[in-house]
This record gives C-alpha cells, sequence and structure tokens, in this order.
C-alpha cells in the first residue's frame, strides 16, 4: 500500500537541487566578496574575484567546445589555477582530472589516454615530462601553459620551455565572468577523476561525483574542526584525491587557502606566522619537516594549528614534538577510492589520562567512520559476514556510503570486484576493537605508503627482475621516521652474476619514478614456500629485525 505522503509530493526546482560543491563558492562570493580566499607569493585573491576567474575559465572551456562528461586534465602545483579548476571545470559539466606531478612519460601518457583528455593545462615546472607524455601519447589535447608569476627565485627546479599553444592568464581573460554556469544534472555525475597507483598492470580511474565532493566538504569542515574564516596551508598535494576534497570544503566556511608549490620547513613557519594558518593535511615527512626545522627556521605563533595525517600511526615521540611546535595532529585512513579520509581517531578526552603504553595503542588506531560515510566494518570477503569485535581476528575493511567512488572508469569487471556484496572492498586488512574503534593490521595488495604516495611493490619488483643479474626479489615496507614507510628490497642474485647494490638502484633510477626507487638493497636468500611463491610476511620479519638490530 502506498504511503500518503508518497502521494502529490514530488521533487520540484523549488524543493530540490543536486548537491554541488561549487554552489559553495558561489555562497561564499556573495557573502564574502571582498575576504580574501588566496594566498599565492604576493597575490592576494579575495572571493569576488576567485568566483569570477572561475566563471571566466568555465566561460573559455565553454567556447572551445569542452561539455559534459568532457576530461580536463591539469598538471600543477598547489597554485591559484588548481584551486579555480576545481570549481571552472565542473561549472561546464566536465570531469578534472589532476595529474600526480610525480609520474613518469610513460604513465601521464596512459592516463591522458585513458582519460580522453580534451584540455591539458600544465604549469612550466613540469613541461619537460609532459612533452615527452605527449609524444608518446594517442591522445592530442589543447595544451595551456601556466607560467607562475610567483615562481620563488630559490626554486629548487628551473622553469620548463611553453608547450601549449595558449598562455593560462590569456585562456581566463578569453572568458565571460558573466558565465550562466551550469548545475549537474544529477548530481551522482562525474566532478572528477583520479588514478590508482596501480598495483599490477596500469593504474584504475577512479570517478567521483558531485554529491559525494559536496558532502566530503561538510565532513572535512565538522572533523577538522574548521571554524568561519579558518586558514588552510596546502601542503597536501591538491592532485591527491583532490586534496581530500579540501580545495571544496574551505568555500564553507570562506577560508584562505594559503598556496605553498614545494614543501620546506622556512616557508611552512613563515606562512603559520604570518597568515595566521590554522589548519594542514600532511604525510609523516610534513611533520619530520616541522619538528626537525633549523632553528633559524622556525618560527613562533601564537595558534595551535590543527594537522591531518593519514598515513601510519605517528609515534608518541613525533606527536610528542608536533605538540611542543605547537600543533594538534589528528590521524585519519582512507583512500583513493573513499575520497581520501573517510575514518577519523575520535579522541575521547579521558584518555589523556592513560598511561604511555595505553595512550600509544589508542592512537595506534585509526578510528570510527566519518560523518558522511554510511558503513565502515571489518568483513571476511568470501563469507561477507563480519568478524568478531575482538581485537585480534583480521579480515577486510569494508566502507558503505556516499563518499564512496562512483566506480572505475571504463573497467566494470573491478567496480563489481570492489562493490561485491553491497560493500566497497578496500583491499586493506585490519581488526575492529570492541569499542567499534577500526585498526589496519596489514595491506593485502602490498602497497607500501611513502611520504603520503602509494608505492606497488610489484611494480617495482618487476623492474628488479629486469635486472638480468636477479634471480629473485622481494620489496618490503621499512618503517622510516621521515616519509613513513620507505621501499627495501630484497635480492637473490643469478650464480655467477655479481651486481653491487650501487648498479640495482641505478637500473632501478632509469625505470621508476624517483621516489618509487629502494632506499636498501639487501643481498639474501630469498623465502619461498614449497611450491616457489616468495612468503613476504618473512622478509618484513627480516626488515623489522634489521631495524631493531641498528
Amino acid at each position: 500500500m502506498a504511503s500518503p505522503y508518497d502521494i502529490d509530493l514530488d521533487k520540484n526546482a523549488a524543493n530540490y537541487q543536486p548537491l554541488t560543491p561549487i554552489t559553495y563558492l558561489e555562497r561564499a562570493a556573495k557573502v564574502f566578496p571582498a575576504h580574501i580566499a588566496i594566498i599565492h607569493g604576493s597575490q592576494r585573491i579575495d572571493y569576488r574575484t576567485f568566483w569570477r576567474r572561475s566563471l571566466k575559465l568555465a566561460s573559455a572551456l565553454a567556447k572551445t567546445g569542452i561539455g559534459k562528461g568532457d576530461t580536463v586534465t591539469v598538471m600543477l602545483s598547489n597554485t591559484p589555477p588548481m584551486l579555480e579548476a576545481h570549481f571552472g571545470v565542473p561549472m561546464v559539466k566536465a570531469v578534472l582530472h589532476c595529474l600526480n606531478t610525480r609520474l613518469d612519460a610513460a604513465v601521464i601518457a596512459f592516463q591522458l589516454d585513458h582519460a580522453e583528455t580534451k584540455v591539458l593545462i600544465v604549469d612550466r615546472e613540469f613541461s619537460g615530462v609532459v612533452r615527452e607524455a605527449l609524444a608518446s601519447a594517442k591522445a592530442k589535447p589543447l595544451v595551456i601553459d601556466y607560467d607562475d608569476p610567483d615562481y620563488a627565485e630559490d626554486a629548487p627546479y628551473a622553469k620548463g620551455e611553453r608547450i601549449g599553444s595558449l598562455d593560462y592568464e590569456d585562456f581566463v581573460a578569453s572568458g565571460d565572468e558573466d558565465f550562466s554556469w551550469s548545475m549537474p544534472d544529477d548530481e551522482w555525475d562525474a566532478i572528477s577523476l583520479n588514478y590508482t597507483s596501480g598495483t599490477t598492470g596500469n593504474p584504475k580511474g577512479v570517478v567521483y561525483h558531485h554529491r559525494g565532493a559536496a558532502l566530503m566538504a561538510y565532513t572535512n569542515t565538522i572533523h577538522a574542526g574548521m571554524q568561519k574564516h579558518c586558514v588552510y596551508l596546502w601542503t597536501l598535494p591538491m592532485f591527491h584525491c583532490n586534496g581530500w576534497c579540501f580545495p571544496w570544503t574551505l568555500a564553507v566556511q570562506a577560508g584562505t587557502h594559503v598556496c605553498l608549490r614545494w614543501v620546506r620547513a622556512k616557508p611552512m613557519y613563515d606562512a603559520i606566522a604570518d597568515h595566521g594558518v590554522t589548519h594542514l593535511c600532511g604525510a609523516p615527512v610534513v611533520m619530520s619537516l616541522l619538528i626537525n626545522a633549523r632553528e633559524e627556521d622556525r618560527r613562533a605563533f601564537p595558534q595551535t594549528v590543527t594537522f591531518n595525517t593519514a598515513a601510519a600511526p605517528p609515534p608518541e615521540a613525533v606527536l610528542s614534538g608536533m605538540a611542543d611546535a605547537g600543533f594538534a595532529v589528528t590521524h585519519l585512513y582512507g583512500l583513493t577510492e573513499t575520497y581520501g579520509p573517510a575514518v577519523v581517531n575520535e579522541w575521547h578526552g579521558e584518555w589523556d589520562g592513560l598511561d604511555k603504553a595505553a595512550r600509544t595503542q589508542k592512537k595506534a588506531r585509526q578510528g570510527v567512520r566519518y560523518a558522511a560515510l554510511e558503513g565502515l566494518t571489518v568483513m571476511d570477503p568470501e563469507t561477507m559476514r563480519e568478524t568478531p569485535r575482538d581485537g585480534e581476528t583480521i579480515g577486510e575493511v569494508m566502507f558503505r556510503g556516499n563518499i564512496v567512488m562512483k566506480g572505475y572508469l571504463k573497467n566494470r569487471k573491478a567496480s563489481d570486484e570492489a562493490f561485491a556484496g553491497g560493500w566497497f572492498h578496500s583491499g586493506d586488512l585490519g581488526v575492529m576493537h570492541p569499542d567499534g574503534y577500526l585498526q589496519i593490521k596489514d595491506r593485502s595488495k602490498d602497497i607500501i605508503i611513502s611520504g603520503g604516495e602509494n608505492i606497488s611493490s610489484i611494480e617495482v619488483e618487476d623492474v628488479l627482475y629486469k635486472h638480468p643479474a636477479v634471480a629473485a626479489c622481494g620489496v618490503v615496507a621499512r618503517q622510516d621516521d621521515k616519509w613513513g614507510e620507505v621501499p627495501v628490497a630484497y635480492v637473490e642474485l643469478k650464480p655467477g652474476k655479481p651486481a653491487t647494490e650501487a648498479e640495482i638502484l641505478d637500473h632501478c633510477r632509469s625505470l621508476l619514478a624517483r621516489f618509487k626507487v629502494p632506499k636498501a638493497v639487501i643481498f639474501a636468500e630469498i623465502p619461498k614456500t614449497s611450491t616457489g611463491k616468495i612468503q613476504k610476511f618473512l622478509l618484513r620479519d627480516m626488515v623489522r629485525d634489521e631495524g631493531k638490530g641498528k
């Protein structure tokens, strides 16, 4: 029998609009037009200007024929054009694809082709590798150069040559600031595309929708405690899960983006002190830079700064060092497929009174679901039954909710596998504690998280096997105070085929992005099962024992 509430109470334009984060910037520009939205070098961009430039970018894209479902790819640092792209691209119902600026040309070419890129905006810092990628890619996008007027004089990298047919500022200037932008037809429509690091073969394209991005913006505001006119320092790359959706988040409270092209101690302290930074996100390497900074690079500041980190749980010494330096660390967990962090270690005040060992145990846990995530559990992936909440029984971490990806682009098989049984299968192994707090125990896909970037051990092993002297190898993570985790290679050489650590590392550097190259090569007999399968758990024990021996 139909409910009386379902009769003559239909959706209409007055009572239903698709959720999208674009409206947050529109509101901020109308309510706080003169408030500073973006700080970058000498630039101060208020919300009125931020909104108008985003409209002009959208208008310029529309004039080139960009529309619904078209991919606009950007290779940009944490600079104003990256923020403008997060609003201007979806304004014309197109999809924003942010390239990882650390990728090599071959992977960039694959992504350009797979995404069917129509427009490519490139920072001159990365023109060399992009030129190489375009030479081998089938995609032939319109290429637009961004020439940063605030490129630092002490820049660690020189600007590359222009490779585009247009300049970004000229392109934006060609647009109309009175452009009539479009709401998404459906909040389920794609807003962005982010690629995984790839465990075997090519990386998978993770598709976000407007609904998830809008909800993540609200949820970040809640869990990061972002008050009105908060000030956010960009140390987390905006290409990483769309900067955990913080480019959209700050507009909710009309906050200020403080852009930072390169993560270095002195500019971070200067920004925090000069601009009153209240929040930032980053990997363990950022914490290491802050607490180990030279005395002459440090600056005093009166505010406590919230630092969100989503890598391995920070050691007690690091947390203590961060607190002494004026930072309060919030531990998060998530994946590219969950719009970035979707789990937070919600801290209870009474835990502060626990002894050090007990407190450390609490801090080692990843935590509980975000407010916008409807389900978080640990299951047996075969039976799809929840594991006991005993803190000991290991199962696969599963997610369910509106901040889970739409799916993998052009990969129905992988999408179906990821969503089997009505839950997203993370591939991470963990336990659930009696109080409902999740703790990660291992990574079933052998992903190494170094400096916030995912490294596939399988990819590194494939490269090692290409060396003529390597008979067997295994790559595992070694804990590192600076990077969180770093890859270490165990190598068994072929009889009569000598090789040095330097030779192996040079071989890896020729085929891998620098951050994926092992930090050490250890020559040893590789432990294997009776069927010849490498026993990774024994290699992990070996690298752990090696660390204890230091």
